[in-house]
């Protein structure tokens, strides 16, 4: 049979293997042994550095342990309104309830005066509907009773809970101008839910605007949430998530140390690149050379193709006075961290392109940030929202002067 190859570089695809992450597998699981849910998740960080999955791999944890896991990715059609979040929560909600009975009806037979027929009263989606449109007041009026029948009916089936599990949360946001606040709402509910002692548990991943954003609508995120950021993979993990998908006898490509210590460099150890660069070489080897082993990584050939798919699209967003300024910023020898206004300032003093001021920056930041290009914590300072973005740069200054 064909050993197919085993790399998945696509979008919240698992991998062969998740390498590292145990750490943040030991907190979920704390989170998970709370009585009162005193604490909900944030999983955050960079495109790339393997958030979905991550959050995908915890579902098993929760079932195993007696919790019901409604997920789903978000939208920015969720925020139109405060019924859409509640119509958003109550589908997911649905899948996971509609085995929960809440009592008995009788309905009259067609045709037979005084009989009735007794149908069980099922938590399903037109039931939870149909209690959210029935309840009297505001939107989370509304909504806490329907979350407060669906925690009894899961407390009488001996369940530990629900959690919400909402992947893209950064989409999230209160329209003020339509006088709707659904991300605001979510916050309102779940925290009034949890202070009566209701085990009902968020688990939020998204860019690292998520967070700032949550404590934007409401300053009491700040003590709501346990937020874990997402690091790249050490370089152990990274030799792991290489060397684990083709460690099968029956995978006809090898790869010596140096090779996997070139594709660390490569990636920089973040689990979307490593997946990607280990695609292409695993293509490259099956088709050009006779052993399965390869000696020398087409470094300059898997760059312009990852460029092409990855990278392009994010800096075609860019005008070109822009760019100029992101060329700035990837001369900073702390680019791949954190960086501040004044220092690209400075730099922009030490280069061929006219300067840029202090308020000038500020506004192409803020631009920057809607792109999904650059992001601001809350500490003032920026980074770069797509991992090894600064190489990117690098190389199409290069590409451009050469």
């Amino acid at each position: 049979m064909e050993f197919r190859n085993p790399f998945k570089p696509g979008a919240g695809h698992t991998p062969p293997y998740l390498a590292g992450r145990d750490a943040e597998r030991e907190e979920f699981l704390r989170l998970l042994d709370q009585d009162t849910i005193l604490e909900n998740l944030v999983l955050t960080g960079l495109r790339g550095v393997g958030k979905t999955v991550l959050l995908e791999s915890f579902k098993p944890l929760a079932i195993q342990k007696g919790w019901r896991w409604v997920g789903a990715d978000l939208s920015e059609s969720t925020s139109v309104s405060e019924d859409n979040l509640a119509l958003r929560l109550c589908t997911d909600l649905s899948v996971v309830t509609s085995d929960i009975v809440v009592g008995i009806e009788e309905q009259p037979v067609a045709g037979f005066a005084g009989e009735n027929r007794r149908r069980e009263v099922r938590l399903n989606f037109e039931t939870l509907v149909g209690l959210y449109n029935r309840t009297p007041g505001l939107a989370s009026d509304k909504l806490k009773r329907v979350l407060e029948v669906v925690s009894s009916g899961v407390d009488k089936q001996s369940g530990r809970g629900v959690i919400f599990a909402y992947d893209e949360a950064q989409t999230l946001s209160d329209q003020a101008a339509k006088e709707q606040y659904p991300l605001s709402l979510l916050l309102d509910v779940f925290q009034s839910l949890q202070r009566k002692g209701l085990r009902m548990m968020l688990a939020l991943t998204g860019l690292p605007t998520l967070f700032p954003k949550l404590v934007e609508a409401r300053t009491f995120s700040e003590r709501m949430f346990r937020v874990v950021f997402l690091e790249s993979l050490s370089p152990a993990e990274s030799r792991d998530a290489i060397l684990k998908p083709i460690q099968d006898g029956a995978c006809p490509v090898r790869l010596g140390d140096d090779v996997v210590a070139d594709i660390i460099e490569m990636s920089g150890g973040y689990p979307y690149f490593i997946q990607f660069v280990c695609r292409e070489i695993y293509d490259a080897v099956n088709q050009t050379t006779g052993n399965g082993e390869l000696t020398l990584i087409p470094v300059e050939e898997i760059e312009r193709k990852l460029d092409s798919d990855f990278f392009a699209g994010r800096w075609s967003r860019a005008t070109d006075r822009q760019r100029e300024l992101l060329s700035v910023v990837a001369r900073l020898p702390n680019c791949d961290e954190e960086f501040t206004v004044q220092e690209i300032v400075e730099e922009s003093k030490q280069g061929p392109a006219k300067s840029f001021g202090s308020s000038h920056v500020n506004q192409m930041l803020a631009y920057l940030g809607q792109q999904g290009l650059v992001f601001k914590n809350r500490h003032g300072k920026y980074s770069f929202a797509v991992p090894l973005l600064g190489r990117f740069i690098r190389r199409q200054v290069a590409t451009s002067s050469a």
